[in-house]
């Protein structure tokens, strides 16, 4: 859902402090889980892709090892499903490997409400069984309406319901940074 009509009311990250959050967070990902062992990234579509690939090179250079890294697409997941839009596009979740066993870590850029999470935990769970499922998001803004929290937290935003984060990746924006929005 595009939300027009938004002004930037505050810069919260730009791109250095966005890669220093990322790289600390990869850290805690190694130390949290002994090492890489049975850890797999799965980037919540569309900007937990980018960033599930960018802590993927994050963890390779602090332990030499790669990551297999999956994306998932939760459209068809959703509660509020009517409420995005008339006419859902739905894209390929792509997770090249064995869910099973794994210990996956869910990978997006803001935690909200936690319902994109809750549908994402039920699409990866059609892919099979996980051993652990941990959470890792560039902002947790708080207003969760379900019980979810985030075991990787780049930044505690705390907003209003009126306020938008809008986190924008080169891979995905013309830019890379994270801002309040507002509507004008």
């Amino acid at each position: 859902m595009k939300i027009r009509n938004l002004v930037e009311k505050s810069l919260i990250m730009e791109a250095v402090d966005m890669d220093r959050s990322m790289r600390r967070m990869a850290l805690e990902i190694v130390e949290k889980n002994k090492g890489l062992e049975d850890v797999c990234l799965v980037g919540i579509r569309s900007r937990g892709v980018p960033m599930a690939n960018r802590m993927a090179s994050f963890l390779s250079d602090i332990e030499n090892h790669e990551v297999p890294v999956g994306i998932l697409d939760i459209t068809l997941y959703r509660d509020d499903l009517s409420l995005v839009a008339d006419k859902p596009v739905m894209n390929d979740s792509d997770i090249p490997f064995e869910v099973k066993n794994k210990k996956i870590i869910l990978i997006d850029d803001v935690l909200y409400t936690g319902r994109t999470v809750r549908a994402a935990i039920d699409g990866l769970l059609d892919f099979g069984r996980p051993k652990e499922i941990q959470l890792c998001v560039l902002i947790d803004r708080g207003h969760h309406e379900m019980p979810v929290t985030s075991d990787f937290v780049g930044r505690f935003v705390p907003t209003s319901s009126e306020e938008i984060i809008k986190v924008s990746f080169i891979d995905t924006d013309d830019d890379e940074k994270v801002r309040i929005m507002v509507r004008s």
